[in-house]
């Protein structure tokens, strides 16, 4: 498997220089967790520097890629296309940097809807790329970084709880990814479970 140092300077030539910035946000910001939480560090930083790999391709480019490579697209990433850059970039993953860590992959697949019962590099990766310093305030951020250190658990379910708020605001319901909303239900029953309801 490629390196973390050896991935960064091959993802530096591949994505604009605002996107090269939130990656790096997000790899630091992940390696503090991956130490809070006793996380593989070097996986940590494979995953974080991979995550966006193909975030800068066009819609039409993802979908071809995706069809090149029999990944399967449904009917909300046929129509949002960019929900596809974390399934493309761990295939890219595998195909040009060797990675079969299957933790790393999943990770990479999943950070931007998240799942149900991630593993804790997963909401390391899912959390680091929501609050990375370079993301602009928005509302729940300050509780939501708070949370972060404190429990992975509850900070996905915040995550997800902010964003299906923000995005039932101001796009169709319709449109929102399935796993976002099974994300949301599996982690909501987490958090109810703590609070005795």
């Amino acid at each position: 498997m490629i390196s973390s140092k050896d991935l960064q300077k091959k993802v530096r030539k591949v994505v604009s220089e605002r996107r090269f910035e939130h990656i790096i946000g997000v790899k630091d910001t992940a390696a503090c967790l991956a130490m809070r939480y006793d996380v593989d560090l070097e996986k940590t930083l494979v995953a974080a520097l991979l995550h966006d790999y193909c975030k800068d391709l066009s819609d039409k480019e993802m979908l071809s890629e995706a069809k090149r490579r029999g990944i399967p697209v449904s009917k909300t990433e046929q129509k949002n296309p960019y929900l596809l850059h974390g399934k493309l970039a761990a295939s890219y993953g595998k195909e040009k940097f060797d990675i079969t860590n299957e933790d790393i992959l999943g990770a990479v697949t999943w950070h931007t809807t998240g799942k149900p019962n991630m593993s804790l590099l997963e909401m390391i990766i899912f959390t680091a790329d929501y609050i990375e310093p370079n993301r602009r305030m928005i509302p729940g951020l300050e509780e939501i970084r708070a949370m972060a250190f404190l429990d992975l658990e509850e900070t996905v379910y915040l995550i997800n709880l902010y964003t299906i708020r923000y995005l039932e605001s101001t796009v169709d319901p319709a449109s929102i990814d399935d796993h976002t909303y099974e994300t949301f239900e599996y982690y909501k029953y987490l958090h109810n479970s703590k609070k005795g309801a």
